[in-house]
C-alpha cells in the first residue's frame, strides 16, 4: 500500500484557474500535443481517456485506501474498492451531465483530506463500528453532492469568473511547484518522507533506476511532437518509460519483482465486490438519524466547497487548452449529480482533477466522449489489467508530471519584476505561489485578497476627476447679450463645472475633496456632472453631504446634473440619494437632468447676483426684424409675409416633436424654446435654446426628412411659420433670393456644428 500511496502522490494535482488573455502560460500549454477534431476526435478521445485513466487510477485507489484506513488497517481493501469504483461512476457520469469536453473527474486529494480526517475523529472517540463510520463518511458523500447541486442551481459557478489575473498566474505557477516537488522523489526514487533538502544532499537514497526511466520518459514526451503527430506524446512517453524499465531490468533482475518493488505502481487488488459494497451502502444508510446529520453537515459542506472549487479552477485551465469557454453552473450541476451517483455505488467522492485532465487533453481527448472513457478504462484495467498496471513505473509516471509543471509555470511572471509599475503585481504572485505551498485554497484567498487591495490602490493614485471648468470657458446652450457674456466673463470663477467618472466609493472620495476643497470655500455653485459615474457607496454620499454644508456657508448651492440612468439596481444612485435624504426637499442637492440646463441656471443666478435682470423681450418682432431676414428689401419681405404662418405656442406647449414629417421653418417672434434630443432612457438631452429673432427647423427645412429632436417652449412663444413649398413658389419670382437664403442657413448651421464639437469634446476629455 506504500507504493499505491506514493504512486498516488505522483499522479495527483490540485486544479488551477488559467488566464483568458495569451500569456506564457497558455502559450507553453499551447506547445503540447493537441491532435486534430473531426474524424480523428474519436481517437483522440480513446486516446486520451486511456492517458487519463492511467493517473486517475492508482491515486483513486491511493485515496481510498487512505481514507478507509483511517477507519482501521483491515478495511484498506474496501478503500481500495471505493476508489475505483469512484473513478469509473465519477468519469462515466460527470462528463455525462456536465458536458464540457475534456474534463475528467476522479477521487481527488480534497476528498482525501476531509474524509480521512473524519474517519480518524470517529475511530479515535472508540466506541463507533466499522460499518457506521463508512456510513457516515457516505453521508457526507451525500451531502456533499446535494450541495454542489445547489451551487449549481444558484449559479455559484459564475464567481470564479472573476478571479483576477494576478491570482491565476500565481496559483497556476503554484500548482505547477508543487507537482514538481512531489514528482521529483518518485523520480529520485528516495524513500517516502524524506526531507526536500536531504533528498538533495544524499545521493545515496536515490534510485538510480528510478531516474533513468524519468529521464528517459522527459525526452520521450519533449521529442515526440517533432516524430509524428498521429500518437498522443504522453503515450510515447509512458511507453517509452515503461520499454526503459524492463530493458533496465535485463541489468538489475530485482526489477521483475513485483513484491514490495517501490520503483512500479504494485497490485491493485481489493477484497470485497461490487454488489457487496452496494449493499452494504444502502443498507447503513438506513440507520442514519438527524443527530448523524449533525454529525457530518459542516464536514460536507467544506467538502463541497472544495471540490467545487478545485473542478472550476481545472475548468478555467481548460479553457485555455482548447480554447473554449466551459459551462460553470453545468459542470457544478455535473459534479454533484456524478458524486452522487458515486455514493450510490459505494464510491468515492471526487472532482475535476489537474494532472488527469491535463494528461487527457493533451492526449487527444476534445469530448465528453474521452471522460466517459476514462471511467470505462477504470473498470476494464481493474477487471482485466490489473495485472499489468502494476508494472507501470513511477519514475515514468513522474517525467510526464514534470514536463506538465514546466509548462504550467508562468515564467513570464518574472519580467514584472524589471518594471517598477509591475513590481507589486509580481509580489501578488509570488506571495499567491508560497502559500500555495501550504495551502491551495488559502493560496486562492490571499490571492483575491491582496488583488482587492490592488484594485483599491489603483483607485486611490487615479482622480475621478475628469475635468473642471467654472463659466469663463463653459457656456449653455441659451445665447446671451453681449453685456451678460461681459458679466459672466468678469464673475464666471463663482460657479465651477466639475465632471465626474468611475466608482465613487471609500477609495477615491478623499482625493476627491482634497482635489476641490480650495473651490468649495471659493466658488457660490459647484455643479457635479455624473453622467459618467457607476457606483456610489455610502461614504461617497456622506463626502457630498459635507461638500453640500460647505457650499452653503457661502451662500451658494451643490448641484448634480445627468444623473446614471439604465443601471442595475444597485447603481441607482438617484434613488440612492433620495433614500438618504440629500437629493429631497427644497434643503437638498439641486437636480437637474441635463448638465446644459444647470449652467444655464447658475449663469441666471451669477448674472442676478451682478445686477443683470432678465431682459424684457417686448412686443413680438416682424417677419423683417427675424435675423436671417433682416437685410432684405421691403418687397421681398413683403412677398415672405404672404408666405408664412404665425403660431402663438403656451409655456412648456410642444411646437414640434422627433420623427414628425414637416418641412416649415419656425421664425421667433418672441419667446424662448428648447430642442431636446429624446434618450432610449427616457430622459433627454438638450441639443439648444433659442430665443427671440432666431430661427430652427432648417433640417427639415432643407431636406423635407421627418423632424430629429422635440422642441418645446419654455415661456410663450410666437412663431412664424414659412414651409419650404411656399418658399420655392416666392423664390421663383425672386431667383436670387434662395441662394441667399440657403447661404445663410448654411452659415448659422456650421456655428452649430462647431458648438457640438465643443460638447463632444467636452465629452470624450479625460
Amino acid at each position: 500500500m506504500c507504493a499505491l500511496a506514493a504512486a498516488a502522490e505522483s499522479c495527483h494535482d490540485e486544479g488551477a484557474p488559467g488566464a483568458r488573455r495569451p500569456t506564457q502560460v497558455e502559450a507553453n500549454m499551447s506547445t503540447m500535443e493537441l491532435p486534430a477534431t473531426g474524424a480523428q476526435s474519436r481517437a483522440g478521445d480513446l486516446w486520451g481517456g486511456l492517458a487519463a485513466m492511467l493517473v486517475a487510477l492508482p491515486s483513486s485507489i491511493a485515496f481510498g485506501v487512505l481514507v478507509y484506513s483511517a477507519i482501521g488497517p483491515e478495511q484498506a481493501g474496501a478503500g481500495a474498492l471505493a476508489g475505483i469504483l469512484g473513478a469509473a461512476a465519477l468519469g462515466i457520469i460527470a462528463p455525462i451531465v456536465g458536458g464540457n469536453g475534456g474534463f475528467i473527474t476522479a477521487p481527488c486529494a480534497p476528498a482525501a483530506a476531509i474524509l480521512s480526517g473524519l474517519a480518524a475523529g470517529f475511530a479515535a472517540k472508540g466506541g463507533m463500528e466499522p460499518d457506521r463510520i463508512i456510513a457516515l463518511l457516505g453521508l457526507t458523500a451525500l451531502l456533499s453532492a446535494l450541495f454542489q447541486l445547489g451551487f449549481g442551481f444558484a449559479r455559484v459557478g459564475k464567481l470564479i469568473k472573476f478571479i483576477p489575473y494576478q491570482v491565476v498566474s500565481g496559483y497556476l505557477s503554484g500548482v505547477a511547484l508543487i507537482i514538481a516537488l512531489g514528482q521529483l522523489p518518485k523520480l529520485l526514487g528516495v524513500p517516502k518522507g524524506t526531507h526536500l533538502v536531504t533528498m538533495f544532499v544524499s545521493p545515496d537514497l536515490w534510485r538510480w533506476q528510478g531516474i533513468v526511466v524519468g529521464i528517459i520518459t522527459i525526452a520521450a514526451v519533449l521529442l515526440a511532437p517533432k516524430l509524428t503527430a498521429k500518437v498522443p506524446a504522453a503515450i510515447i512517453g509512458l511507453a517509452t518509460g515503461i520499454a526503459a524499465y524492463f530493458a533496465l531490468s535485463l541489468v538489475d533482475g530485482s526489477l521483475l519483482t513485483l513484491a514490495g518493488n517501490k520503483l512500479v505502481i504494485g497490485p491493485i487488488t481489493a477484497s470485497g465486490s461490487f454488489l457487496g459494497a452496494v449493499s452494504a451502502r444502502g443498507s447503513s444508510l438506513l440507520q442514519i438519524s438527524p443527530t448523524d446529520v449533525a454529525l457530518v453537515l459542516s464536514s460536507a459542506l467544506t467538502l463541497a466547497v472544495l471540490l467545487s472549487i478545485d473542478t472550476l479552477k481545472t475548468g478555467v485551465v481548460l479553457d485555455t487548452l482548447v480554447r473554449s469557454r466551459h459551462n460553470s453552473n453545468r459542470e457544478l450541476i455535473g459534479q454533484g449529480t456524478a458524486n452522487l451517483a458515486s455514493f450510490f455505488v459505494g464510491g468515492m467522492a471526487g472532482a475535476g482533477t489537474m494532472g488527469a485532465t491535463l494528461v487527457n487533453v493533451t492526449s487527444g481527448g476534445r469530448t465528453k466522449w474521452s471522460g466517459m472513457a476514462e471511467g470505462v478504462f477504470v473498470l476494464l484495467a481493474y477487471l482485466v489489467l490489473g495485472s499489468l498496471i502494476a508494472w507501470v513505473p513511477i519514475g515514468a509516471l513522474a517525467g510526464i508530471l514534470l514536463v506538465v509543471a514546466f509548462r504550467m509555470f508562468d515564467r513570464s511572471a518574472f519580467r514584472l519584476m524589471l518594471n517598477p509599475s509591475t513590481r507589486v503585481d509580481f509580489a501578488v504572485i509570488l506571495t499567491v505561489i508560497a502559500v500555495a505551498q501550504v495551502e491551495l485554497i488559502a493560496a486562492s484567498a490571499t490571492g483575491i485578497f491582496l488583488a482587492i487591495l490592488l484594485f483599491i490602490r489603483d483607485q486611490i493614485r487615479s482622480s475621478v476627476i475628469v475635468n473642471k471648468r467654472d463659466l469663463r470657458s463653459v457656456h449653455s446652450k441659451r445665447r446671451r447679450l453681449i453685456a451678460e457674456s461681459d458679466i459672466l466673463e468678469e464673475f464666471g470663477t463663482e460657479a465651477v463645472l466639475v465632471q465626474l467618472h468611475g466608482n465613487l466609493f471609500f477609495g477615491t472620495t478623499d482625493k476627491l475633496f482634497s482635489e476641490l476643497e480650495a473651490d468649495l470655500s471659493r466658488c457660490r455653485f459647484v455643479l457635479f456632472d455624473m453622467r459618467r459615474v457607476t457606483s456610489m457607496d455610502f461614504t461617497a454620499a456622506h463626502l457630498f453631504e459635507q461638500m453640500k454644508a460647505r457650499v452653503s456657508d457661502s451662500g451658494g448651492e451643490l448641484l448634480f446634473s445627468s444623473m446614471p440612468s439604465g443601471l442595475a439596481r444597485s447603481g441607482d444612485i438617484e434613488g440612492y440619494l433620495a433614500q438618504l435624504g440629500l437629493v429631497r426637499g427644497g434643503k437638498g442637492i439641486r437636480l437637474f437632468e441635463t448638465r446644459d440646463s444647470a449652467i444655464e441656471w447658475m449663469e441666471d443666478r451669477v448674472l442676478e447676483a451682478h445686477g443683470s435682470m432678465e431682459e424684457d423681450e417686448g412686443a413680438a418682432l416682424d417677419l423683417g426684424e427675424i435675423e436671417i431676414f433682416s437685410e432684405f428689401e421691403a418687397t421681398t419681405i413683403d412677398a415672405l409675409s404672404g408666405a408664412v404662418t404665425t403660431l402663438s405656442v403656451p409655456a412648456g406647449g410642444i411646437i414640434c416633436q422627433r420623427g414628425e414629417s414637416g418641412d416649415e421653418l419656425f421664425l421667433l417672434r418672441s419667446g424662448r424654446v428648447s430642442a431636446l434630443l429624446p434618450l432610449d432612457t427616457g430622459k433627454k438631452h438638450h441639443v439648444a435654446t433659442f430665443c427671440r429673432g432666431d430661427f430652427f427647423g432648417e433640417m427639415a427645412f432643407i431636406d423635407q426628412e421627418p423632424r430629429s429632436a422635440n422642441v418645446e417652449a419654455v415661456t410663450p412663444t410666437e412663431l412664424f411659420l414659412l414651409s419650404r413649398a411656399r418658399f420655392d413658389e416666392v423664390a421663383l419670382k425672386y431667383p436670387s433670393l434662395a441662394g441667399t437664403i440657403f447661404e445663410r442657413l448654411a452659415v448659422a448651421i456650421s456655428k452649430r456644428l462647431r458648438s457640438a464639437d465643443t460638447e463632444l469634446r467636452m465629452l470624450e476629455e479625460r
